[in-house]
């Protein structure tokens, strides 16, 4: 579990998060949702280390993170895999290099145990046998599915998804969102996903964080989102095109 406790940042005088406490649960898929400007890449941020809260403080398993030693950091930052919004992977790398470079910075393993590694990992996102394409060879949902590869390598106890459906077609939206929340209960991992989808929200949101203007105006669970008389939530949500699946829930 991921804990934050009255977490305030400021970028100068502008307060970005205002005193933000929640939890993000083992095993579910936590969803950070808000509009553009909100503070909610800021608060993921936060949780990987990018930046730091002026005060407040962010548990991992019960550890304060900026209590850790140097070591101790970089122990942790070891258990955590991040999938980013344009999915990061590097041009000049074939992809079981992509997937394999964690490995290679964090862990002493062998090659062959490396190569093992990267070949699970490219299986479970269903892309074996691509070990030796170039990011370029792919599609856009192939290169999210080689981003969730490469966050999993390390087999980490937190996975954080920046936008993942970012750039997707609908069809390929719902095969991202599928892939996260069944390695998330495989794995047993705190998942982390910001997103704007209204899919991904009534699809595979277990816990869902709505911030508003800094502030955590909103918690609750795919089931009670639709549902809510929060009035900045529904302006939030209704703004938005209705899917089918959206309007089958109402």
């Amino acid at each position: 579990m991921v804990e934050v406790k009255d977490v305030f940042k400021y970028f100068g005088d502008k307060k970005v998060l205002n005193d933000i406490s929640t939890k993000f649960y083992k095993g579910k898929v936590n969803l950070v949702i808000g509009r553009s400007g909100s503070g909610k890449t800021v608060l993921m941020k936060c949780l990987i280390g990018l930046l730091t809260p002026e005060e407040g403080a962010i548990y991992y398993s019960g550890r304060n993170f900026n209590l850790l030693s140097d070591n101790e950091k970089k122990q942790l930052r070891t258990e955590m895999g991040m999938v980013f919004q344009g999915s990061a992977l590097f041009d000049s790398m074939t992809i079981q290099e992509n997937v394999m470079f964690p490995l290679d910075m964090l862990t002493e393993q062998s090659f062959d145990e490396k190569i093992e590694r990267v070949n699970f990992c490219l299986q479970r996102v269903d892309l074996a046998d691509t070990n030796h394409l170039y990011p370029a060879e792919l599609s856009g949902g192939m290169k999210k599915r080689a981003a969730i590869a490469r966050a999993i390598a390390c087999q980490p106890k937190y996975l954080f998804c920046d936008e993942p459906n970012s750039g997707l077609d609908p069809k390929t939206s719902i095969v991202i969102d599928q892939l996260i929340i069944e390695i998330t209960h495989d794995f047993n991992m705190t998942t982390v996903v910001n997103t704007h989808d209204l899919n991904s929200v009534i699809t595979i949101g277990e816990n869902i964080n709505f911030i508003y203007q800094g502030d955590l105006a909103w918690s609750g669970t795919k089931d009670e989102v639709l549902t809510s008389t929060n009035n900045l939530l529904n302006d939030f949500i209704y703004a938005q095109p209705l899917t089918q699946k959206i309007r089958e829930k109402l």
